[in-house]
């Protein structure tokens, strides 16, 4: 109880879209989401806002029926938003200093989990949610494919679909096919291997012919078992790992050695893995988000073309196997969501949608090998005219004095040794002489991937530690907000990021760009760089031109060898493999209207990654 009443005197705010709602279903559907899960965890630690259009009745009454029950809910106008969240796409969070903001659907639902653990700890099922190492969709949406699925695109796909839904056979969007797709496809976890022997071993024992192979899986784990509920006697393995740690037990496991045909198995010929949850075997937020959206998908279908649902037959277990998971039926009650109760699918595979084979997969594909070195690339870039080239430092040796400047503003505060602490103030000497002399007074600067002014950064750990820095000088003029760069709208004037990892860098720039921003950026991780839904490389249509994605990708991988400890000439080649692919970038702004220059920053040494990116609009 003592948790609980501590949690409760650091009420934060939960900012929420609504434009309508229709038979219980509340658009948008992220704030669907952000209800339902509120409702799962039993939250009531946030003061929620309901964020309303002029066209909307701001009469709260109309709205408590299809709302979570016995939870206050404000209704407010976007000019009644405090102006850190009046510049970030909701869902949002503020603590009550009103300087702290956790903006996006993944950002904010990954904070209600944690809260409502530490109000509550022994609600240890909670912190499950988050997944294998608590990573579950922490990767930004820019970059992780699945992410993005679940996060924008599957939501706004299902809107479409809801208010463009008639008498008419519906197109299916492809998201709902991708989702399908991945269901069908092999699990991978962590103890992979092992779980894969204990399946073989129980088919062995049950008589089952040689196991499926290379992923094509097609057992009844998605059919027959899971209609017949959980206390069928013939639950495959899949279910019984999903369950058991849903239910507080110990995953099954064999306390005798193996037998010698099991232990001897290939992998090849090992049977592989099934989906029991969206993202594999286990219970997580992924589908607590997929849920409502599925949900509203599946009654339209259900009602109007109840003959398509054979077209999704893993959807449709996954969907009825949710309402198995304890809580889930309690929580959806509470949010107006009656669960349908769907036929009984016995459906193979190719009786699926018939353009499935044809969808794209959700999961990020790896890069083919590279091989060879970068000269041909360099020397083929070079007979278009195309060479390393450096811009001239504007001023060297200049530096800020840090001996004047208070003890918090210093790296040497960060846990860091001592040498990495003087880089760092030497990094940060090349930006502060550059953007000093772009701002211009009332300037908004804009501190993007900031692990220290409006700081941008998804990391919560690295916001926080800058916010207690900022609270130890007693700055009043600094905003920090934990959002993908997606969801932050604000209007600046400069944006900087000092080591922007990979395609980082690339959404920095172009968020400057949307804006009409001067943009100040040192990449890094150039060997993370990669096509992504937002970004083709190369980028520039000089680049284009002479270079296909493959031989863009290997200068990436060898602008990466620029280690200290490398031979010379390695790190020479390493730095021109920088400068190629930053020169990229910078062409890439040109076209866009800006004037930039690739600058080594001084002295070289302050960092492996010296490049800058500066560029102003013209």
């Amino acid at each position: 109880m003592k948790a609980i009443k501590k949690s409760l005197t650091e009420e934060e705010y939960l900012y929420l879209d609504f434009s309508h709602q229709t038979e219980g279903c509340i658009f948008p559907l992220h704030t669907s989401v952000t209800l339902f899960l509120l409702s799962y965890c039993d939250c009531k630690i946030f003061k929620i806002c309901l964020v309303v259009t002029k066209e909307v009745s701001r009469d709260s009454s109309l709205l408590r029926d299809d709302l979570i029950q016995d939870v206050e809910i404000q209704i407010i106008s976007r000019q009644e938003l405090p102006p850190i969240v009046q510049n970030c796409c909701l869902p949002a969070v503020v603590e009550r200093s009103d300087n702290f903001c956790r903006a996006g659907l993944a950002v904010v639902l990954r904070h209600i989990i944690q809260k409502s653990y530490e109000a509550d700890p022994l609600k240890k099922e909670l912190l499950e949610l988050l997944g294998f190492k608590k990573t579950c969709l922490k990767a930004c949406a820019e970059v992780s494919q699945w992410t993005r699925l679940c996060e924008l695109t599957i939501p706004l796909a299902i809107e479409n679909f809801l208010r463009e839904s008639s008498d008419q056979p519906p197109t299916i969007p492809v998201e709902i096919l991708q989702l399908e797709k991945k269901l069908s496809e092999p699990v991978r976890v962590h103890n992979d291997d092992k779980l894969r022997r204990q399946k073989l071993k129980q088919q062995k024992a049950d008589g089952v012919g040689p196991p499926l192979t290379k992923g094509k899986a097609k057992s009844k784990v998605h059919t027959q078992e899971t209609s017949e509920g959980l206390d069928s006697s013939s639950k495959s393995l899949e279910l019984k790992v999903a369950f058991s740690k849903l239910t507080v037990q110990e995953e099954p496991a064999t306390t005798n050695r193996e037998p010698s045909h099991i232990r001897k198995a290939k992998a090849s010929d090992l049977p592989p893995l099934e989906h029991v949850f969206a993202e594999g075997l286990y219970f997580t937020l992924a589908d607590i988000v997929l849920l409502p959206c599925i949900h509203h998908f599946l009654v339209i279908i259900s009602r109007k073309f109840s003959e398509k649902l054979v077209e999704f037959p893993l959807l449709a277990s996954w969907y009825q196997r949710i309402q198995e998971v304890p809580g889930v039926k309690t929580a959806a009650s509470k949010c107006g969501i009656q669960f349908l109760h769907l036929p009984k699918l016995l459906t193979t595979s190719t009786e699926q949608h018939p353009n499935l084979c044809e969808v794209p997969g959700v999961e990020e594909q790896s890069d083919p090998l590279f091989i060879g070195g970068p000269r041909p690339t360099m020397a083929k870039l070079m007979e278009k005219g195309i060479e390393v080239m450096f811009s001239p430092h504007p001023c060297p040796t200049w530096t800020l004095d840090w001996n004047v400047l208070p003890a918090a503003v210093s790296p040497k505060e960060g846990k860091m040794s001592s040498d990495r602490a003087l880089r760092k103030q030497q990094q940060l000497n090349n930006l502060v002489y550059v953007v000093t002399n772009q701002a211009k007074p009332g300037d908004r600067i804009v501190d993007f991937c900031s692990g220290g002014v409006t700081l941008i950064e998804n990391k919560e750990l690295s916001l926080i530690r800058a916010k207690k820095r900022s609270d130890e000088l007693g700055l009043s003029n600094i905003w920090f907000i934990q959002a993908n760069m997606e969801y932050f709208t604000g209007m600046f004037n400069i944006g900087v990021a000092l080591h922007a990892c990979g395609v980082a860098t690339d959404m920095v720039i172009e968020h400057c760009i949307k804006t009409r921003a001067s943009f100040v950026t040192c990449p890094c991780c150039y060997g993370f760089i990669q096509n992504t839904s937002k970004f083709n490389f190369p980028k520039s249509e000089q680049f284009k031109k002479t270079l296909s994605y493959k031989e863009h990708m290997i200068l990436c991988r060898f602008a990466d060898q620029t280690a200290v400890q490398l031979p010379p000439q390695r790190r020479l080649i390493g730095k021109q493999c920088m400068c190629l692919v930053d020169l990229d970038r910078a062409r890439a702004a040109e076209e866009c209207g800006y004037s930039v220059q690739v600058i080594s920053m001084e002295p070289e040494s302050c960092s492996p990654k010296n490049n800058m990116i500066v560029g102003v609009p013209i």
